[in-house]
């Protein structure tokens, strides 16, 4: 029983990271795609985290949090180009 609901959810949570793909390349503004960027990324981790439970592979873990590292740097740099652009790139 848990594992469908594991199955499920890793179904729903695949669909909203598309939806957050729409918005990171229709965002009104840089901000706002950044945004977008990072909640895929999250979600991303989560995912990654669920499909290591539903496998029982403990090494999806290592990947997990090489993801984080990457994906927290590349907000840190994103960010401070928006900063320097005057959050009007777009």
């Amino acid at each position: 029983m848990i594992h469908k609901l594991l199955v499920l959810s890793c179904l729903i949570l695949s669909f909203t990271i598309a939806l957050c793909m729409i918005r990171a390349i229709k965002g009104p503004s840089a901000a706002d795609r950044l945004i977008a960027i990072n909640v895929i990324g999250t979600k991303t981790i989560l995912l990654i985290s669920m499909i290591s439970f539903i496998f029982k592979e403990t090494y999806f873990i290592d990947v997990v949090l090489v993801y984080a590292l990457i994906s927290f740097v590349a907000s840190i740099v994103i960010s401070n180009f928006i900063e320097k652009a005057g959050g009007k790139s777009q």
